[in-house]
């Protein structure tokens, strides 16, 4: 059985993305793939980004890694370009919308939000409709694998709420969502970084045949203080919400 561990949001928190690897490593997992959200919040943007180059096999688009390139009139938003600079800006602006990939027999396929938008946000206690609609091939993902075949497993992250459900189409298919929760700011409660870990075959021929398949959410302590600490020595503009924030795992608004 191959492992395959997926992360989202890093948000520029290098000490809770170190963290969340070494776990990884622990379990000897090779293969990582990043939701996106690799900057905004945190006091260390180019590093997380520089890391997760190092790292991913994969990383897709999320809505701060798009939106950091738009124009600023926020000093968090300013300060976080400047860090930046052109080439992980440009880095940022051209990741792909989604991954895919066969695990078991299954269709898999990762990206940030939902199938229509890095923008369109789909929570936690939306309704059915709202999440049957995450296993549609849409203009942003195209159909599963070059083909009008839609996926059976969504992955996902934006939310910071790490969750896993089983639903059944219309048609009676079997279905999988679930959310990676967020490495750098999760937002349940708990100030533990989170991320999930697949669980399959991916070989050829086996992966297109009916195998055991798992997805595990895993959640990482990390050195919280050592962040806030960061934050503090950079001048991070939006310091007290972000340290709130990662110090008590809920979202201010």
């Amino acid at each position: 059985m191959d492992k395959i561990a997926v992360i989202s949001d890093i948000h520029g928190n290098l000490p809770a993305l170190e963290a969340v690897v070494r776990d990884i490593r622990r379990r000897r997992i090779r293969r990582i793939v990043c939701l996106g959200d690799l900057v905004g919040k945190g006091p260390q943007p180019c590093e997380a980004v520089d890391r997760i180059r190092e790292l991913c096999e994969t990383t897709v688009q999320g809505n701060w890694d798009h939106g950091i390139n738009n124009p600023q009139d926020k000093e968090t938003g300013l300060w976080q370009q400047r860090l930046l600079g052109t080439e992980r800006l440009r880095y940022l602006r051209e990741l792909p919308f989604s991954a895919e990939l066969r695990l078991s027999g299954r269709r898999v396929r990762l990206f940030h939000a939902s199938a229509q938008s890095i923008y369109h946000r789909v929570l936690r206690k939306a309704n059915k409709k709202e999440k049957l609609a995450m296993f549609q091939n849409t203009d942003q993902t195209g159909g599963f694998a070059g083909t009008e075949l839609t996926p059976d497993v969504i992955g996902y992250g934006d939310i910071h709420i790490p969750y896993v459900q089983t639903l059944k189409s219309k048609a009676g298919q079997g279905l999988l969502l679930f959310n990676t929760g967020s490495v750098g700011a999760p937002y349940d409660g708990l100030p533990y970084a989170s991320y999930a870990i697949l669980e399959g075959k991916t070989w050829q021929p086996a992966c297109l045949e009916p195998a055991p398949f798992s997805v595990q959410l895993v959640r990482v302590p990390y050195d919280v203080e050592q962040a806030v600490a960061i934050a503090e020595r950079v001048g991070l503009p939006n310091l007290e919400r972000f340290v709130g924030e990662i110090r008590s795992g809920i979202e201010r608004k």
